[in-house]
């Protein structure tokens, strides 16, 4: 019976994976992972200290059978993918479809270069419960609004999580693996538990605590500890989204129970996936050209004040708070994620590439679709239908979703012992702000001023 290679990529888990089983049904299973330069360099110690984790626990999973490649720089991946098959005698390599940019191009590659050696490249599954590009408007056009694309995913569905193949798994080996390479220096960032058991064990906590019950009303609080914690896990594939929309049950509220927001939040991950896949410049460009084209700051005052935004140092504590909580965790929670960009988008005039490209140097979780259209929605240049006009306050978004201050308390001690929602707005205690927390770089209410006036020429300008 010949063997076949299953190539893990953001799928690390053996439950629920429908690449395996149908390598598995092929005959044994050399479980490959190729470290890629490309994937690699990039990614901040965070980000690289969390996959190592995740491969160490896959590789637990399996008996200690994965096999580790390193591709060096200047050596061709899809050499090394033939060459890996070709040595254990493999006929095909199975994968779980990539739709990134990135991704597609060195997958189109690696299937021809196969091909020429007389084996095959099957694709089966992918990251997400309905792949990029499977859903489409009436007229065959790809989707750049949320509302109707989840219409119309929801209406798609998704199948069944796939059959364990797990206890009937035959494990290969093969000679030539190599190491994982040691662990960054994390600075102090502190990660939570990582892998497929991890994972599971985080949703099962989830739901057995009734967080999913309240997470409609709570979610947006980061003072409490509502929502899942899956984010990481969700974008290395330790647990599939069809994993969990299977048991969030039917919808039929309106929207607004818990379960239905969560599988909300589940398809905006999907939505942004199929934007990338049909705009893939958007990672890297604006997807709306006029406002791509907006006056930004730029100069030593500029750079000042993106070097106080990215180590959470500009005089509003709800921003702060936020930005030393990535600093901490290598994470963030996603309603103040909104609150910071639009703060350096729209307080301080940078362009959201910047703060886009510091997000992905220090999350965990670092999904480029997720990222680049979360900041293009908050700065107006993506797939938001009413754009420029939103300017979060840090102020009142503190005030409405920290209203205590704890989360602020939590992550920037400086204001420890301000009590009760003043810590919001140090400026105005008694003798200023406590000693150690700088004073407010830019003023809200005139900056917004600017942004707005900035947005309205642009656009006047199409």
């Amino acid at each position: 019976m010949p063997l076949a290679v299953l190539w893990f990529r953001r799928d690390l888990r053996l439950g629920d994976n429908p690449a395996l089983a149908a390598a598995a049904a092929e005959g044994p299973v050399l479980p490959l992972f190729v470290l890629d330069p490309a994937l690699w360099d990039p990614a901040g110690p965070a980000r690289r200290a969390y996959l190592l984790r995740s491969l160490r626990s896959l590789d637990e999973s399996m008996g200690g059978r994965l096999h580790v490649r390193v591709c060096l720089p200047g050596q061709h991946l899809a050499d090394l993918v033939a060459e890996v098959a070709a040595a254990a005698g493999a006929g095909s390599v199975h994968v779980a479809a990539d739709f990134g940019p990135y991704g597609a191009r060195r997958d189109t590659a690696v299937e021809a270069t196969l091909a020429a050696a007389g084996r095959s490249f099957v694709r089966t599954g992918s990251p997400y419960a309905v792949a990029p590009g499977r859903v489409r408007k009436s007229d065959g056009q790809p989707y750049r609004v949320y509302s109707p694309f989840f219409r119309a995913w929801s209406a798609h569905g998704w199948r069944a999580p796939s059959a364990d193949p797990t206890p009937g798994v035959r494990w290969a080996s093969a000679a030539g693996s190599q190491p994982l390479p040691p662990e960054p220096d994390l600075a102090g960032v502190v990660l939570p538990p990582v892998g497929e058991a991890a994972a599971l064990g985080r949703w099962s906590e989830f739901l057995g605590s009734g967080s999913l019950q309240h997470y409609g009303a709570d979610r947006n609080r980061p003072d409490l500890s509502a929502t899942s914690g899956l984010s990481a896990a969700l974008r290395w594939g330790e647990v599939h989204p069809r994993t969990l929309l299977a048991e969030l049950g039917d919808p039929g509220d309106g929207g607004r129970s818990g379960p239905e927001v969560f599988r909300k939040e589940l398809a905006w991950r999907e939505f942004y996936a199929d934007v990338l896949h049909h705009a893939p410049a958007s990672a890297r460009v604006s997807l709306r050209g006029d406002l791509g084209r907006m006056e930004y700051d730029s100069g030593p005052d500029a750079e000042s004040r993106f070097t106080a935004w990215c180590g959470g140092r500009t005089g509003y504590p709800f921003v702060d708070a936020g930005l030393r909580q990535l600093l901490a965790e290598g994470w963030m929670h996603n309603r103040v994620r909104m609150v910071v960009a639009s703060f350096l988008v729209k307080d301080l005039h940078l362009p959201w590439t910047r703060g886009a490209g510091w997000f992905m140097q220090r999350l965990r979780d670092g999904d480029l679709a997720s990222n680049q259209h979360g900041w293009q929605w908050v700065a107006g240049t993506g797939t938001d239908a009413a754009p420029y006009h939103r300017v979060f306050n840090p102020v009142l978004q503190g005030l409405k979703f920290d209203p205590d201050g704890a989360y602020v308390r939590r992550y920037v001690p400086e204001l420890a012992r301000v009590t009760g929602p003043e810590v919001h707005e140090p400026w105005t205690l008694a003798g200023g702000p406590p000693s150690g927390y700088p004073a407010r770089i830019v003023d809200h209410a005139e900056e917004r001023a600017v942004a707005l006036s900035r947005y309205a020429a642009t656009t006047t300008r199409r």
